[in-house]
């Protein structure tokens, strides 16, 4: 096995080769989670592995609870299962909260304030009710809880106090109001979740990560959960045995399953998310780019949005832009393509058209 073997095997595992599941649900549930800050993206990166589906399949199943948004590792907004909120909660919302606790004393946030903050919150929510969070804020201003104003009346404090909250396990997403994002209590939404001591957190966590990022290192793990890397190679000690292993450059990589599974023909083209579990869910990213694709994209910065993949490598970026009965598609390649890659590129632009319903305009950038 070699850094290309392992970019195969991931596009695989990943369920972007050859997917095999039918529902949001399931495939959240292989991932064990999916970051989730970018909607729009995250719903495209369940869509692609999805495909046939189409956006509003998936943002039905959302706005139907069939997959939750919550802050639970990083910290970030990650989709996961009912099923499965409340045992990774437990796992990995401790880390998390630690790694906020400079922002927690910076706002004020001591552990009265928070404590009241969750009655208000609970009570405002009770009986399936649903808040967007200005209509959160609101609720808190009205029992005399300091939310200063801004755009989404409350900035950094009314933000970490809805992430405290989730982490706690007490709110999740509620359906899409419109456009806008609403919270309901998890005792609600997700009224039958697993509880798992933590020790059997940990393993099934390692379990899901290593048979759907795999093969992956104990750092990538890490990484990705968020959790130490004293917690992932415990982690992966509890499972080894259910793991298969291979030395790469005097790295450990760990996967489940065929260590070469069948491979896409090629040249084959994916456009996936900035945030997709392909380039996201790792802390070492050789297999999927080159050194020098690397720092183009560094230097980047906050100009990156996506990434076009090919033959399981970085091999440029894209945006695109909804338009009244269209989608425009801006392709940016970091190499010369040739016409037969080119072709590749195209149709997966297309699976993104089909994906939103529309057809797609194509510009080539610079």
């Amino acid at each position: 096995m070699n850094l290309d073997d392992i970019a195969h095997s991931r596009l695989h595992n990943l369920q972007l080769s050859r997917p095999e599941l039918g529902t949001p649900a399931e495939m959240v549930g292989w991932l064990g989670a999916a970051q989730a800050q970018d909607f729009a993206g995250a719903k495209w990166s369940l869509g692609l592995r999805l495909r046939p589906t189409h956006d509003a399949a998936i943002e039905q199943a959302f706005n139907d609870g069939q997959i939750l948004r919550t802050h639970m590792m990083r910290p970030t907004w990650h989709f996961v299962t009912p099923a499965d909120i409340r045992w990774i909660l437990a796992l990995t919302s401790p880390r998390v909260h630690q790694l906020n606790r400079s922002m927690y004393r910076q706002l004020e946030l001591d552990g009265d304030t928070l404590a009241r903050c969750a009655t208000v919150i609970t009570d405002a929510l009770g009986g399936g009710r649903q808040l967007t969070r200005n209509e959160a804020g609101q609720a808190l201003e009205g029992a005399g809880i300091r939310v200063p104003g801004g755009p989404d009346r409350g900035g950094q404090r009314l933000a970490y106090i809805m992430m405290w909250a989730e982490l706690e396990g007490l709110i999740c997403s509620g359906p899409r109001r419109g456009k806008q994002f609403t919270y309901m209590l998890l005792d609600e939404r997700a009224p039958n979740a697993t509880t798992l001591s933590r020790d059997e957190a940990l393993a099934e966590l390692t379990r899901r990560y290593f048979r759907s990022h795999g093969p992956a290192m104990a750092a990538d793990f890490a990484r990705w959960s968020g959790l130490t890397l004293t917690d992932a190679r415990a982690g992966l000690a509890a499972v080894a045995a259910e793991l298969q292993q291979a030395v790469i450059e005097g790295q450990a990589y760990w996967f489940a399953g065929d260590p070469r599974p069948p491979r896409d023909p090629s040249p084959t083209a994916y456009l996936v998310s900035i945030y997709d579990e392909y380039t996201i869910g790792y802390k070492d990213g050789r297999a999927i780019g080159s050194a020098a694709v690397g720092e183009i994209l560094a230097g980047m910065g906050n100009a990156l949005q996506n990434v076009i993949i090919l033959d399981g490598q970085i091999v440029g970026t894209w945006r695109r832009a909804i338009k009244s009965g269209s989608v425009m598609i801006a392709l940016h390649p970091l190499q010369r393509l040739t016409e037969r890659e080119n072709a590749a590129v195209v149709r997966a632009a297309g699976l993104y058209g089909e994906f939103v319903g529309l057809p797609v305009e194509f510009t080539y950038e610079a």
